[in-house]
């Protein structure tokens, strides 16, 4: 799986267990509403700082009762690595 497909995996399942749009998702954590769709569809890509920061929103914003997906690397805040 390429680090595309880990975020748009993470940023779907985020999405749809907070009842948002990917759009909206992709603004709040990208700062651009076209961006996660845009990866998606193979149009643009991201720097490795970005693709850290956003995995890093999410875990430290995961849902409460959604399951992380178990083929993507959960991040740890560096406080608590």
């Amino acid at each position: 799986m390429t680090l595309r497909e880990q975020l748009i995996t993470v940023s779907d399942i985020f999405a749809q267990a907070r009842g948002i749009g990917r759009q909206r998702l992709s603004t709040i954590v990208l700062n651009r509403g076209s961006t996660l769709d845009r990866i998606a569809d193979g149009d643009s890509d991201l720097t490795t700082g970005t693709f850290e920061k956003a995995m890093l929103y999410f875990s430290d914003n995961w849902p409460e009762g959604a399951d992380w997906p178990a083929s993507v690397p959960r991040p740890v805040a560096e406080e608590a690595a």
